[in-house]
Order: C-alpha cells, then sequence, then structure tokens
C-alpha cells in the first residue's frame, strides 16, 4: 500500500525545486494570497523550527516574532501557492527540532551563523 501512495504522489505531483535549508536557518518564504479578484505575494520571514515528513506530505514550521508576540506558521513543501524560499542565514544547531526555541528570549534566543553547507 505505501509503495503505491508512493508511486502517485511521484507521478502525479510536481516536484517544486527550493533551496537546502533545515533547522534553524533564517529563510524567507513567499507565497500568494487570493483575495477575490486580487492576487498578492507576501512573505513570511523566521527561523525554521523543524521540517517534518517526506516527498510531497513534506511541512516545515518557521517562528518569527512580531513584536513580543510569537508566530508559528506550518508550510507544505507542495503548496501551490508558494512561489520561492530565500535562505537569508544559515543557523548552527544540534538537534532537528528546535523546540526550545520557543521559550527562549532576548539574547538567549539567538542562533550562532554555520559558514557550511
Amino acid at each position: 500500500m505505501e509503495s503505491l501512495v508512493k508511486f502517485v504522489q511521484d507521478e502525479f505531483i510536481q516536484k517544486k525545486d527550493f533551496p537546502d535549508f533545515s533547522a534553524g536557518d533564517t529563510i524567507t518564504v513567499y507565497y500568494e494570497i487570493r483575495e477575490g479578484d486580487k492576487v498578492r505575494t507576501q512573505f513570511f520571514r523566521g527561523v525554521v523550527i523543524q521540517r517534518r515528513g517526506t516527498g510531497a506530505s513534506e511541512t516545515f514550521t518557521i517562528r518569527k516574532m512580531s513584536g513580543t508576540v510569537g508566530v508559528e506558521r506550518i508550510i507544505p513543501i507542495n503548496m501551490p501557492a508558494l512561489q520561492k524560499i530565500e535562505v537569508n542565514k544559515r543557523g548552527k544547531v544540534r538537534r532537528a527540532r528546535i523546540y526550545y526555541f520557543r521559550g527562549l528570549t532576548g539574547k538567549k534566543a539567538r542562533i550562532k551563523e554555520s559558514l557550511k553547507r
């Protein structure tokens, strides 16, 4: 059954070409928003908290601070409205899912920049 699902995903779902990024990286995601007849592009810049899943069902979570409130957004990698992803900074973290980042504020919420990749 799993092989059948994988076959259908590989055959019929178009794979978009995005840069490699992982947890700790600061990225900007551009996606289009439809409001009635109008279409506009909006961006969301934040730190990647996690990547989850494989293939067509892969998602990633981005977190940004809006004033003093943390805002998280879960974005499917195959979302049709997704236009492009830019990697602004590569972060050096030891974990694949940095949920502890939610509890950090101020200088403790900094992520060291990685020069590799």
